[in-house]
């Protein structure tokens, strides 16, 4: 699968509005070879008079990130590859910065770093060497200089798209049969549990499973769980110029035994009731 533009929603950040406000946000797609292993690349630059702490209810994706924190001439830049994060990843921005990231879709990272299952990598955000030992275009010393330094975003994209092509991708089928299968969870409202999924793939639930942990990084109910989450989150954020949405309803639609569970979930991953959330005061 691949598309002719990136995705434009904000799923998955708690408060978009009051992030967006503060900083830069792009999302560029990569070379076309590209395409069919990864969501978007994404661009982040701030300046900000006082920090701001940033939310976001992570996809189940990989991520190569490569990030400065302050001045060009003076901050510190490194790259790191992010692992699939299980739970809220918050994080403060202060003065000025830069981030250039890749976001991989859920098993299309296998196929540029196949030494190690995916889930080696989850929930860990290590230095971009260890998973790419002959990342020898892109040493920390020359991060900044290579992905970070250009001001105009196809000069950061090009750079982006000759480190991914030095490195890949690998033919890969199972990647691409996991690719498949996370696209169809994500799409497919009917697909609720696991079980369905390994009927739709033509797979036993094991097999399933070890595909996802292979490929993915994660299970394949996680994965099904957390994209309702953000479906929720999508739809508590709206509640503030839509109406309060009918929570038992959307705990049905989204596959939940009942409101309790919904609340329940999003409770642990946000950190407050779905209702708390959508009355909220605007972010100025």
């Amino acid at each position: 699968m691949s598309a002719s533009a990136p995705r434009r929603d904000t799923r998955g950040i708690v408060d978009p509005a009051g992030l967006l406000s503060r900083v830069r946000f792009r999302r560029h797609l990569p070379a076309p070879e590209l395409r069919p292993y990864l969501e978007h690349y994404w661009l982040i630059d701030w300046d900000l008079p006082e920090p701001y702490t940033s939310h976001v209810v992570p996809h189940p994706s990989v991520n190569v990130v490569f990030q400065r924190y302050g001045p060009p001439a003076t901050g510190h830049a490194s790259a790191e590859v992010a692992g699939i994060g299980l739970g809220l990843f918050t994080h403060e921005l202060t003065g000025t910065g830069r981030v250039c990231g890749i976001q991989f879709r859920p098993g299309g990272f296998r196929p540029f770093a196949p030494a190690r299952p995916v889930s080696t990598w989850t929930g860990r955000r290590v230095p971009l060497t260890d998973v790419f030992p002959d990342a020898g275009a892109f040493p920390d010393a020359d991060v900044d200089a290579a992905v970070l330094t250009p001001d105009e975003d196809h000069a950061r994209v090009a750079a982006l798209d000759a480190f991914l092509l030095a490195h890949g991708p690998a033919p890969d089928p199972a990647a691409d049969h996991a690719v498949e299968l996370v696209e169809l969870a994500r799409s497919d409202r009917t697909i609720r549990r696991a079980a369905q999924l390994a009927a739709a793939s033509g797979l036993s639930a094991r097999s399933l499973q070890r595909l996802f942990a292979d490929r993915v990084g994660v299970g394949p109910k996680w994965v099904i769980l957390r994209y309702r989450i953000h479906e929720a989150l999508e739809r508590a954020e709206a509640a503030g110029t839509t109406g309060t949405p009918d929570w038992a309803a959307l705990a049905a639609e989204l596959g939940y035994s009942d409101q309790a569970h919904l609340v329940r979930d999003f409770t642990t991953t946000i950190g407050v009731p779905p209702t708390a959330y959508a009355r909220r005061p605007s972010v100025p």
